[in-house]
């Protein structure tokens, strides 16, 4: 009998090991982060962890802040975290990412200031070609052209070619060890659908790794979600974790 749920977090995250490649959904909004898992992994004893995502997260001292800046827009939850947790507990070597710095002056992401710091080495992507070379992972397509980045800091080492006279960077498929996806509900064979802006890069990293683990809202029985609305498959998906009565 096919059954992905997992009974905790810890037990969801145990197998993430030292030097791992980490996708982390989410968009940098509280609807869409895996938080439970994150804080599991920021349990764990793995380090030298490389996070891939869309933004540099949240330092702990930030938190309460943007609550407060954000409260008309944004509801964060008493459990929110984001790769931040991660950085800030010292677990992370490297970032791929497409914001890894705050475009605000009243504070820093926290991997900008393990940038400061010395401590971890990053990779700039664009926001789209970062989705683009994750979905490739998943699809198993090795390698892409993309007009994105040519001239800038992004072409640095990247074969160049010529399309219809654009030139093009050859981008590499993205391919992590884990992705850490937030979904609203599940079915135990991994079948998920989203709620709201929760879907995005979720949906996206689902698959794209050796491991892929949703933290869902809820699980319900086989057949209760409606077909039309799976939006990510439950071949795409091996562990599934409920909040349960996390707020």
């Amino acid at each position: 009998m096919i059954d992905k749920v997992v009974g905790s977090f810890d037990e969801a995250v145990a197998d993430v090991f030292d030097g791992a490649v980490l996708l982390v959904g989410g968009f940098g909004t509280a609807g869409g982060s895996p938080s439970q898992l994150i804080r599991a992994v920021a349990r764990t004893s793995a380090k030298g962890l490389t996070i891939v995502g869309n933004t540099g997260g949240l330092p702990p001292q930030a938190l309460e802040m943007m609550r407060q800046r954000m409260a008309s827009l944004i509801t964060y939850p008493p459990d929110y975290a984001d790769v931040g947790t991660l950085c800030a507990n010292g677990q992370v070597s490297k970032g791929i990412l497409a914001f890894p710095a705050s475009p605000s002056t009243q504070g820093k992401m926290a991997f900008e200031l393990l940038l400061e710091a010395g401590v971890a080495e990053l990779e700039l992507v664009p926001q789209g070609t970062m989705a683009e070379r994750i979905r490739a992972a998943r699809a198993g397509i090795p390698a892409f052209y993309v007009p994105v980045g040519y001239g800038t800091v992004v072409q640095d080492g990247k074969e160049v070619r010529e399309f219809d006279g654009e030139h093009c960077l050859l981008e590499h498929a993205l391919k992590g060890d884990f992705s850490l996806i937030r979904a609203h509900k599940a079915d135990r064979f991994g079948n998920l659908v989203y709620r709201g802006t929760s879907r995005t890069l979720n949906a996206t990293m689902a698959g794209a790794s050796t491991v892929t683990i949703a933290e869902v809202d809820e699980i319900v029985e086989l057949g209760a979600l409606d077909p039309e609305a799976v939006v990510t498959p439950g071949v795409y998906v091996d562990r599934v974790v409920a909040r349960g009565d996390v707020a």
